[in-house]
């Protein structure tokens, strides 16, 4: 799975330049989309992919529903005297096949290519045919991926089902003279894992939009395969939860992926397509590779057989049924033994059913939590696999390919959780991973060759539709993604999203509300482990009236820009930025109030009570602001949203319900406001010019950014004048170090002059871990004590990653 050098790319319609693909008004030789209540007529090939033939009818659509005019998608000639959209694929559409041999369409940079197109103006393309506007792809996808850009440039958001984003009017579009190149993607093979289902996706589908199928099925299905084409994604992991039906069970799910041209896959935990907790029937024990290799082996076969028609990106390995550990084998030897003979099987159905060129079928091996130790410890894959590597479920990148990993043929991807069920806690509510923190880990992992797989496990896809759109936007061309900056990614978004004055002052709420998201989760608001004994949070007074401050101003702005929503965006804009925000806001006011309420109520009832109150009065608004996602768009997403906890399933991953005072015990006056304490001083690490080796990412970290180390020799130098002896620390993002994984961080921190080596283990499972997810910080104590004066603090590393975030100063000990 190698990928092609990149072709020309240009801008795209999703950044402030690519406006001038389309415009509202004509220009020089450009070409009249829709004028004088009149749309140019689609024409495509009856003999080209499906796919082209449904995106021509949306394209159709689209338009009809930008300007209001009509216009067919045919496959008859045009009448003389009409301008055409053309739209087909390279050796599947007749009339754009003749006009290459003609010499007036170049393809010669789309020959080959991989998911390309191009959008261009022809001139008489043929006789009576003052025009044409010409759509045409490498490959089926490019073509369907090109009819698509042009849906988004002219107005038609991705998001325009799921995220009920309306389509910005224009009485007119005309498309700007001359030739647009796009493609290849920077990333082969892209796209989503629908994954912990149970709570948003699978009740909404069974009681709302899909009940005949008792749950996600075709027509759900159907919209997520026509908003991955409008992402220019291409690949999807269905749903696989106990309470879904499995994809392939129903023929009619993987026709209809075909017919979209979507390549389906199966998780880390699912191989050879299948889906283990609902379409493994004999004994439990029975799915072990060691006791009952013939049984295991029809069941993946069975598989083989029946989806070798269609294109697939084929899960090697095998772990236990529902992402448990492997079974058959105790020791790490065993286990390798055992999948070696796993690897040899698969591929043997796989050469015998599709290709006995087996490197040619695309392929992929995960080594996931426990399965990636003993890919450490020498388990071979070959070496036309992809190596697909993941994070640690909480965005941070365990491993990066190595120089040798990188020269395989199967090359490296990467799977990356937006939405995680699982230790020490769970997060699957409100979508609060930075953009800033995906662009940083998926950069790194582009630039050390992680380039052929990407899949984002997304959970139910809403709420998380702009992290899904950062990551999906990077996979598809890295290099004009990687220079935006969170807040200048959220403007642009927001731009294309609502448009208007609002989007700007949109962009900066959202943007203050991830950084406030990543100082702790909505759904991490409790800040011990399950089997624990409850406490109390380490935030002072001082930290904890900030916190709730500054989201009581992110409200507040919700509250003056509200009103100047146009109605038509009304849903939208709750789906996509007041519930989330609100919901943040009021989560933490609720937790923190209860928490007042709970450490107070012996030595200051009546300023107990009144801490209560505030805690009812926030549960119960965010129980109304949920309630409300099922009246909105006439009903639309009815089931679909539930605050997290959901229920008591699960709940050795998931945060308790939060106990709160009975009405009896509350008073209903505003709380007080508390008075502040000595907090740490804060010295924040962009506080200084970043040196060669080292870069600033805006919007990661608690301040501005973090200062992330390159690798080499480069050091940070922060000078300090103190007035009392002062203890330091110094506090980094819980990444890991390029190319090695579960392994350290080595910084040096020189205080004037006297250099102190410090380590900083990196092991997922384990408490610094568990509290570094949670925090997104790992705090390091420095040895020693600053006394008064002027120093001069110095700090180094060699490792790629570290990403560095503050120093923290604060009277000893």
């Amino acid at each position: 799975m190698r990928i092609t050098p990149l072709l020309l790319i240009l801008t795209l319609l999703t950044t402030p330049a690519a406006a001038q693909l389309a415009t509202g008004h004509p220009t020089k030789n450009s070409f009249p989309l829709a004028a004088g209540n009149t749309a140019a007529p689609i024409l495509h090939d009856p003999a080209d992919h499906p796919v082209v033939a449904r995106a021509a009818a949306d394209l159709a659509s689209d338009i009809r529903a930008v300007t209001g005019i009509t216009t067919t998608a045919t496959t008859t000639a045009p009448i003389p005297g009409t301008r055409p959209v053309i739209i087909g694929t390279l050796g599947r559409n007749r009339t754009i096949d003749a006009l290459v041999r003609a010499g007036k369409l170049d393809v010669h940079r789309l020959r080959g290519a991989w998911e390309s197109f191009l959008i261009t103006v022809v001139r008489r393309p043929a006789p009576g045919l003052p025009a044409a506007l010409v759509i045409v792809g490498s490959d089926r996808r490019g073509t369907a991926f090109g009819v698509y850009e042009l849906s988004q440039s002219i107005g038609v958001s991705p998001w325009h089902w799921w995220a009920d984003v309306p389509a910005k009017h224009h009485a007119a579009l005309h498309i700007a003279a001359g030739t647009h190149r796009f493609g290849p993607p920077s990333v082969k093979y892209r796209g989503v894992f629908l994954n912990d289902e149970d709570w948003g996706l699978h009740p909404w589908a069974a009681r709302t939009f899909e009940p005949e199928n008792g749950g996600i099925g075709p027509k759900t299905y159907e919209r997520l395969f026509d908003l991955m084409l409008r992402l220019k994604a291409n690949t999807v992991w269905p749903a696989m939860h106990h309470v879904s039906a499995p994809f392939n069970r129903n023929p009619a799910n993987a026709k209809l992926a075909d017919d979209y041209a979507i390549v389906m896959g199966s998780s880390h935990a699912e191989p050879m397509l299948r889906d283990n907790v609902g379409e493994w029937t004999d004994a439990p024990d029975r799915f072990n590779y060691a006791t009952n290799r013939d049984g295991v082996r029809a069941y993946w076969d069975e598989r083989v057989r029946t989806n070798a028609r269609y294109e697939s990106l084929w899960t090697l390995g095998m772990r236990g049924i529902h992402d448990s550990g492997i079974v058959g084998a105790d020791t790490p030897a065993g286990k390798i033994d055992l999948l070696d003979r796993v690897f040899a099987d698969q591929r043997a159905m796989l050469a015998a059913n599709i290709d006995p060129q087996v490197d040619r079928i695309p392929q992929m091996f995960v080594p996931y939590k426990e399965v990636l130790d003993l890919y450490r410890a020498g388990l071979k894959v070959p070496d036309d696999v992809t190596l697909v590597w993941p994070d640690d479920n909480f965005g941070y990148i365990r491993q990066f390919p190595n120089a040798a990993e990188r020269r395989r043929s199967g090359g490296s991807g990467i799977y990356y959780h937006l939405s995680y069920l699982g230790a020490p806690l769970s997060y699957l509510w409100l979508g609060t991973t930075p953009p800033a923190l995906i662009r940083t880990e998926m950069t790194r992992a582009f630039d050390q060759g992680a380039r052929s797989v990407w899949i984002a496990n997304v959970g139910d896809l809403k709420p998380a539709e702009i992290g899904v759109t950062a990551f999906l936007d990077l996979a598809w061309n890295v290099e004009a993604s990687r220079t935006q900056t969170q807040a200048t990614f959220l403007a642009d978004w927001t731009a294309r999203t609502f448009g208007g004055k609002t989007s700007q002052q949109i962009a900066d709420v959202l943007n203050r509300w991830y950084t406030l998201n990543l100082e702790r989760r909505p759904e991490h608001l409790q800040w011990w482990l399950p089997g624990q004994r409850a406490r109390r949070s380490p935030l002072t007074p001082t930290q904890i009236d900030t916190r709730l401050a500054a989201f009581d101003a992110l409200v507040a702005d919700l509250d003056r820009i509200e009103p100047a929503i146009p109605p038509a965006q009304a849903d939208a804009f709750f789906e996509l930025v007041a519930y989330p925000v609100r919901a943040a806001a009021l989560a933490n006011r609720r937790y923190f109030a209860a928490e007042r309420y709970a450490t107070t109520i012996d030595a200051q009832p009546a300023i107990a009570r009144r801490w209560g109150a505030d805690a009812n009065r926030s549960d119960t608004a965010i129980k109304a602001l949920t309630r409300r996602f099922d009246t909105i768009a006439g009903g639309k997403w009815r089931g679909f949203m539930a605050e997290e906890p959901a229920d008591n399933q699960w709940t050795s991953y998931r945060t308790v319900p939060l106990a709160l005072p009975a009405a009896g015990l509350v008073d209903d006056s505003p709380p007080p406001t508390l008075s502040p304490a000595s907090d740490p001083a804060i010295i924040e690490a962009e506080s200084v010019e970043p040196p060669q080796g080292w870069r600033f990412v805006a919007g990661l970290g608690r301040g501005t950014g973090a200062m992330i180390a390159a690798g080499g020799t480069a050091s940070l130098s922060y000078d300090l004048t103190l007035t009392t002896p002062q203890s330091l620390a110094i506090d980094i993002l819980p990444t890991f170090p390029g190319g090695g994984g579960d392994s350290a961080f080595h910084l040096t921190v020189t205080i004037d002059g006297h250099p102190h080596a410090i380590v900083i283990p990196r092991t997922t499972g384990d408490p610094a871990w568990s509290a570094g997810v949670l925090d997104n910080l790992l705090s390091v104590p420095i040895p020693g004590t600053l006394p008064p004066g002027r120093h001069r603090v110095t700090i180094a590393s060699a490792d790629e990653g570290l990403a560095l975030d503050r120093l923290r100063l604060a009277a000893p000990q």
